[in-house]
């Protein structure tokens, strides 16, 4: 006797009315993660800062450029005058100040190319050894790029003070007749501010090689080293060519405060007596009781042709390199 087995496969129940429309928004309820009290407060966040930054940097940047072609002693907006290139034409060929402004500002550039630089590499490749005390070290060589430029004018014009100064009292010239001034002297005291300002510029050096050497692959100092090469070989022939991307951002951060060295000098004694530099001829024209803001903003436009002309190129290889990678 046979027995017919049959599967019945259970018939699916018609959805219940309005259950797809409840899918949908339950659907957009959770596509809605912000509520309209969140997107006012993002608005808020990103809109206050982008307005401060246009208003601040690129209002007032396109405002100088603009202002560089007039006269305006900065008493109401009717007396602003335009001159075409008069500013310019007078910067260039009848300010006596202008051409050692830019001389004073290429050897601060220089300076800092030679002596921090190659200062602040040798200390970052005997930290990169992992001595004893490494980060005592490292503490004590960036306190200076923490501490403000006000501050270390202040600490070094006692440090070159003719009578009390630690400098004459070594060596003696703390006496009648003996004087040594470091900050009134032309010869001396652009020389003298130079070296407060690699004092601090090598603690800068020192970190940004530092990072470029926690970047370097061991394993090309131990093939190096298998191959024969001494420690002096292996990181002129090794290490040091890894380093270009960081050789570069050391160039361009130079560059960049070579420009804007202001702060040091202005404490110093405000950039006179053979310390002139370029923003401090900005901010004599600018302000005070005979204002130049016409003349200013010139100068100021030829410092910011300077530095787009070191930044441009730089931003352009490294946008280049981006795509390439």
């Amino acid at each position: 006797m046979s027995t017919d087995m049959t599967t019945e496969t259970p018939e699916t129940a018609p959805p219940a009315p309005g259950s797809a429309s409840n899918a949908k928004r339950a659907t957009r309820s959770h596509l809605r993660l912000l509520t309209r009290r969140d997107r006012l407060t993002l608005g808020l966040m990103a809109g206050v800062p982008t307005v401060l930054h246009v208003a601040l940097v690129w209002v007032t940047a396109l405002a100088s450029i603009a202002l560089a072609f007039t006269t305006w002693d900065g008493i109401g907006f009717d007396s602003i005058k335009w001159v075409g290139l008069h500013n310019f034409e007078e910067l260039f060929n009848n300010n006596p100040q202008f051409w050692p402004a830019v001389e004073h500002n290429v050897i601060w550039f220089v300076a800092l190319i030679l002596i921090p630089t190659p200062l602040g590499l040798f200390l970052a490749t005997q930290l990169d050894k992992k001595i004893r005390f490494s980060r005592v070290y490292q503490t004590a060589f960036f306190l200076p790029v923490v501490i403000s430029m006000a501050c270390i004018g202040f600490v070094w014009q006692l440090i070159y003070n003719p009578d009390t100064g630690l400098i004459n009292s070594l060596i003696g010239a703390n006496k009648p007749g003996h004087y040594i001034d470091w900050i009134g002297d032309p010869k001396l005291n652009l020389w003298a501010v130079l070296i407060a300002a690699a004092w601090r510029h090598t603690g800068y050096m020192m970190i940004l090689y530092l990072a470029g050497l926690k970047g370097v692959d061991h394993s090309l100092r131990e093939a190096s080293s298998l191959d024969g090469a001494g420690e002096w070989q292996t990181f002129r022939h090794v290490v040091f060519p890894t380093l270009r991307p960081t050789n570069t951002i050391v160039l361009v951060v130079t560059i960049i405060e070579a420009l804007r060295a202001f702060d040091l000098v202005f404490v110093f004694n405000k950039g006179a007596q053979g310390t002139e530099l370029l923003s401090i001829l900005v901010t004599n024209n600018i302000i005070g009781e005979s204002s130049r803001i016409g003349y200013g903003s010139a100068i100021a436009v030829v410092l910011l042709v300077i530095s787009l002309a070191v930044i441009i190129p730089y931003l352009v290889a490294t946008t280049r390199k981006e795509r390439r990678s």
